[in-house]
């Protein structure tokens, strides 16, 4: 076995037939097989940086002038399904998400499932009684403005040309 074959972006991807019948070794081989892919999606690749993604959902914060938005992809869910807090400077975004169809008959399941919980250190102070919320298309949108004082603090600076 070459090295190259234990990595789970390089390995061929060849779907496997499942049978009633299957052989309880290769049931667990493949289960190993999907945990370790599970586990290495998460990377950004083979050669880039190391750093995990913290997984769902997937996130995007923007930072403007005046407030820091942050939208969360969170398909197949409603509103009623997610929670926002915030509490010392730290947005937290949990829910649960549940599966539509019964375990019994799936064979292959990509999607997740569960509880989630993501937390965002926010980069600037925020007035928390103005922070808005709105949920369209399966994307959270959080609106956090800034405090005065971090508006203010904001200083432009000249480049100077030789």
């Amino acid at each position: 076995m070459a090295v190259r074959d234990l990595i789970p972006r390089m390995r061929w991807r060849m779907p496997m037939a499942r049978s009633e019948s299957i052989n309880p070794l290769a049931a667990f081989h493949e289960e190993m097989n999907r945990l370790f892919d599970d586990f290495w999606r998460d990377f950004d690749g083979i050669g880039s940086s190391l750093m995990p993604s913290s997984g769902f959902p997937r996130l995007e914060v923007i930072e403007t002038e005046r407030d820091v938005k942050v939208e969360a992809e969170l398909p197949g869910m409603e509103e009623d399904d997610v929670e926002i807090t915030l509490h010392n400077g730290v947005l937290t975004i949990r829910g649960e998400r549940q599966s539509a169809s019964d375990d019994k008959h799936r064979r292959v399941s990509e999607r997740y499932y569960g509880q989630f919980e993501r937390r965002i250190a926010l980069p600037a102070e925020v007035e928390s009684d103005k922070t808005t919320a709105s949920f369209r298309k399966g994307v959270l949108s959080v609106t956090l403005p800034k405090t005065a004082r971090e508006v203010q603090d904001v200083k432009h600076i000249r480049i100077n040309s030789r």
